[in-house]
């Protein structure tokens, strides 16, 4: 019985709070982990025998995703991939139902739908079983998280005894539930039916309000996931939640790619992965360097820490919870902390870097400093340097800056 893994990818009008990183490359292609974002639900995607295909959805140009798409077909021989791009904003849900012939095409009997920025283990398989042993029309991957950060989330209420969903509200005005909606989803090949149905009442509600206008974005081909198709699919009895023990979190803010490098980093090091760096007095596990990238036996590196493709890191350097983009420098003596160097930046010698310490079960990325709210993560964007001796603390800087004297809790524009 053949599946289908459709990951939502969302597009440039999409996903701001990711800047600065997000300027210059999609947010599903930043790399955590040595590796773009996309590719980690990927993995675990092509270890589903059931799945043949998987479709990406989202707004920007297919000449973007092009090459990754040929890089991951190789790589993944057992999956066809493909790339459908909207042209008009229609939703989670919507942007389903556009493309049903599409996806419906060899009558796949179930579909696997994985928002791109998310941060899991990605239990596939579990959740298949799941779906087969209740016969379920609909399974979502659930988490626990602390009661003051639920409201954030979409919120499940389930029977304790049979993980049926009984109600759902997508971020509640008050506390209802602790079990949050992960965005990885598996549904029936009805799920198409049940989206029309919602189309067809909202259509009715449109032309029964006259204050409403399309123009205004109140289509009844737009449609959500969250919103508009959770809610009336809990009153189905066939709506089921798989509760995941194991790490999850959201990739909403470019600070949050930090704890997610984390989350990736230490999953692979459980799972004897052969890509890092092998352990020793100057590598903290997990650490991953890339092949291509110099670093100084003298630097000490970790944990949680990415380098990526040509960077140059010198003598005496020290880097610990962070990601070093692409052709980055860290010159000798200077110390990265909780931060992101981005591609091309220079890091000068006796600098510091660095952010606030955060636990990566902590789902803020933003800390208050002297009455301001700011990044609890410092982030170098494109082609930015940092002069000798110079301390950056809690800062976000845009592309092509040059810092000449210390700085704290500033966006640097």
């Amino acid at each position: 019985m053949s599946n289908k893994a459709l990951i939502l990818v969302g597009g440039p009008l999409r996903g701001t709070r990711f800047r600065p990183l997000s300027l210059d490359l999609p947010k599903p292609l930043f790399e955590v982990a040595g590796h773009p974002l996309i590719y980690h639900p990927l993995c675990s995607i092509a270890k589903v025998p059931s799945i043949k295909e998987v479709i990406l959805i989202g707004y920007y140009d297919e000449s973007i995703f092009q090459p990754y798409i040929r890089q991951w077909s190789t790589e993944f021989s057992n999956l066809k991939i493909t790339y459908l791009r909207e042209y008009t904003g229609l939703g989670t849900a919507g942007g389903l139902y556009h493309f049903r012939d599409a996806i419906m095409k060899g009558n796949p009997k179930r579909l696997f739908v994985l928002n791109a920025d998310v941060c899991c283990s990605f239990p596939l398989k579990e959740m298949l079983e799941v779906f087969e042993e209740k016969e379920a029309e609909a399974v979502l991957l659930g988490t626990r998280v602390a009661g003051d950060a639920a409201t954030k989330f979409g919120c499940i209420v389930s029977d304790p005894e049979t993980s049926q969903v009984r109600h759902y509200v997508e971020k509640p005005e008050s506390h209802i539930s602790n079990l949050i909606n992960c965005g990885v989803y598996l549904f029936s090949s009805s799920i198409f039916s049940l989206i029309r149905s919602a189309m067809e009442a909202k259509a009715e509600r449109l032309a029964a309000d006259p204050t409403l206008d399309d123009a205004d974005g109140d289509s009844s081909s737009v449609l959500r996931l969250e919103q508009d198709i959770l809610g009336p699919l809990s009153d189905s009895r066939r709506f089921f939640v798989h509760e995941t023990r194991d790490f999850w979190r959201q990739i909403k803010t470019a600070g949050s790619a930090v704890p997610a490098n984390a989350l990736y980093l230490q999953k692979a090091y459980q799972s004897g992965s052969e890509e890092l760096a092998k352990p020793s007095a100057m590598i903290v596990a997990p650490v991953f360097i890339h092949p291509t990238a110099q670093v100084d036996p003298t630097a000490k590196l970790g944990p949680n820490v990415s380098i990526g493709a040509g960077v140059i890191v010198g003598p005496g350097a020290r880097i610990k919870e962070s990601i070093v983009l692409e052709d980055a420098e860290i010159k000798h003596d200077a110390c990265v902390l909780y931060s992101i160097i981005g591609w091309q930046s220079k890091v000068g010698a006796w600098s510091r870097v660095e952010g606030t310490p955060m636990s990566v079960t902590e789902h803020s990325t933003t800390v208050v400093k002297n009455g301001v709210k700011v990044q609890s993560v410092s982030i170098l964007s494109r082609e930015c340097k940092v002069n000798d001796e110079v301390r950056v603390w809690n800062c976000v800087c845009l592309p092509f800056k040059e810092l000449k004297k210390d700085v704290s809790n500033e966006v640097i524009m």
